[in-house]
């Protein structure tokens, strides 16, 4: 299952495979757009608190129109920092652009559409075709198509299992997985190794697995002690403890190791004595034997 959006040809080789391939995926906007009507007449379902589903078969498949209130209220809040700040940038850029030329005027509109992209769709601007000015107003029927489906998506599957919650769980599942690859090739930085031999193979796994498996257990850790703060930030932190290697030379040819790592920031140890964590001893130091010239015999 994928919760990306495949092509149309892709999806039909999955339902004509054998044994069947089972997808749970996204849909582009205009599909949304062409069933809209339909999923207005059926009833919600929910699925667990703050969370419900709508269900409807068309085109033999199920179509799963979702709504969850903790990403109305994120998405509804993010529309309108956004709008909030572009329409006091498109103010003030209507009280200085007597004093700007057209070419300087349509940069900084440029600029206002690159930091607000999401709250430009849903303003009118005109702009003179030969003098530095505009006028702006807020499209309210976009408004009100944007607030429809703010925190709502429309998934797509050909499984037959018609239970809203076992739905529901698929998707958290696909979820976890793209968490998964995300924090391994982001926070953990798995870098691509291209292996020929299986067992090399089986081995990058296997560390990518174990280093994934010490992110989650992190962030339990940090779940319980210190709320609020994510394994990310904290591997952040723990990036300026360094160990370094300090070689001394000794009048006698023989050369001294001081293995250290760096003394941590007052900040980082109250975050290792939240967590009950404490640096290992620095290690002894260890000296060379003496190198003797011309001990070794020449071949």
């Amino acid at each position: 299952m994928d919760r990306g959006i495949p092509t149309e040809a892709v999806l039909a080789e999955m339902r004509r495979a054998d044994p069947p391939v089972h997808y749970l995926v996204g849909t582009p906007k205009g599909r949304l757009n062409r069933l809209e009507k339909d999923l207005l007449g059926k009833p919600w379902q929910a699925v667990r608190p703050g969370v419900q589903v709508k269900l409807l078969a068309a085109d033999g498949e199920l179509y799963v129109f979702a709504e969850s209130a903790d990403r109305v209220a994120k998405e509804r809040a993010m529309r309108r920092r956004q709008l909030k700040c572009l329409w006091a940038r498109l103010r003030e850029l209507s009280r200085i652009a007597e004093t700007l030329k057209r070419d300087e005027l349509l940069i900084k509109l440029g600029q206002a559409k690159a930091k607000a992209p999401t709250a430009w769709r849903l303003v009118d601007i005109e702009i003179d075709a030969n003098n530095a000015k505009f006028a702006y107003a807020l499209n309210r029927q976009k408004l009100r198509q944007v607030r429809r489906r703010e925190g709502r998506y429309l998934l797509r599957s050909n499984l037959t299992e018609g239970d809203p919650a076992t739905l529901w769980t698929y998707y958290l599942q696909l979820v976890r997985v793209e968490e998964a690859f995300r924090t391994l090739k982001g926070d953990l930085a798995i870098r691509p190794i291209h292996h020929q031999d299986p067992a090399r193979i089986e081995a990058h796994i296997l560390i990518a697995f174990l280093a994934y498996c010490l992110h989650v257990t992190l962030g339990r850790r940090l779940a319980g002690m210190a709320p609020g703060l994510t394994p990310r930030s904290v591997l952040e932190k723990f990036a300026a403890v360094q160990m370094i290697d300090v070689h001394i030379p000794t009048t006698d040819g023989r050369e001294l190791q001081l293995t250290r790592y760096t003394q941590p920031e007052p900040d980082l140890m109250l975050l290792l004595n939240r967590l009950k964590l404490a640096l290992p001893e620095q290690a002894p130091p260890r000296i060379t034997a003496a190198q003797v010239a011309g001990s070794l015999p020449s071949i």
